[in-house]
């Protein structure tokens, strides 16, 4: 048998990958040339050469996050926004068994090991949640016919509006306006739009039956800051996060591509 590469190494490679992939979303918001171009789409990671010697065909959507849990007033979207995932993977072929399968599992771990996440600080306690995780697949592997885990995690970040006449916020492949909360319908003139605007995404996280990561992506979704009228120069939490349903089946085919490929994806330069 030969030796695999330890569990450690290919599951804390998340944490690199989760910055080198949030560094991304900030940046300056150039819409590119070609149309439907986005210049801020994320180049998504798929290990096609795996995925053929190991075909993934039965997943299960994993409830946890794969980096810290989302905050709240997202949170409360995640079992909403997995349903759409799972729905549109089962429309592309993947046959998607019951999330309990996974949750029901990772939680008579967490008896044995313990919480992965301080409650206090909500920090992740990586190798706490290396063993839990090992602990579910070994189960699964057992007693299902699950081929891969993915994993959903809704981030939020600092994203940038741009200048001129159209102030518009370009991240992770998609352009939203931002939309205004409270009385007035209009923003100051001295508006100071250079300051970042809180958004969420999408990252997916796909690691196969030997828990090597065969995927990752990530799809931008909405704004989760309006532009507060009333006081006409900053912004403000909304209270429509995560409503708009096109805007999440945006993200979805932005952060699976090309694990399934996305129709008029706005990826890569076309000056190249």
């Amino acid at each position: 048998m030969h030796q695999r590469q330890p569990l450690r190494s290919r599951l804390v490679a998340k944490v690199t990958l989760l910055a080198a992939l949030l560094a991304m979303t900030s940046g300056c918001g150039t819409t590119g040339t070609g149309s439907g171009y986005n210049a801020t789409t994320n180049p998504n990671q798929f290990n096609e050469a795996v995925v053929a010697e190991k075909p993934i065909k039965n997943v299960v959507i994993a409830h946890v996050n794969i980096g810290s849990p989302s905050r709240n007033y997202i949170k409360r979207s995640e079992s909403m926004v997995d349903g759409q995932i799972a729905e549109y993977l089962r429309d592309n072929g993947y046959n998607i068994l019951p999330q309990r399968e996974f949750s029901q599992r990772w939680n008579n771990a967490t008896l044995i090991y313990g919480d992965p996440v301080d409650p206090t600080t909500g920090r992740l306690n990586t190798k706490t949640f290396i063993r839990i995780t090992q602990s579910v697949r070994d189960d699964m592997r057992d007693k299902t016919d699950v081929d891969a885990f993915i994993f959903t995690d809704l981030i939020e970040h600092d994203a940038i509006v741009s200048g001129g006449m159209n102030h518009i916020a370009r991240f992770n492949g998609v352009s939203r306006k931002p939309s205004l909360k409270g009385p007035g319908d209009g923003v100051s003139s001295d508006f100071d739009w250079s300051r970042p605007v809180s958004a969420v995404s999408l990252q997916v996280s796909v690691y196969n039956i030997d828990l090597d990561q065969v995927f990752a992506g990530l799809g931008g979704i909405d704004l989760t800051d309006a532009i507060d009228t009333r006081s006409g120069n900053g912004w403000v939490r909304r209270k429509d996060i995560l409503e708009n349903d096109n805007y999440i089946e945006q993200g979805i085919q932005l952060a699976l591509h090309p694990l399934i490929v996305m129709d008029n994806w706005p990826g890569e330069n076309p000056n190249k």
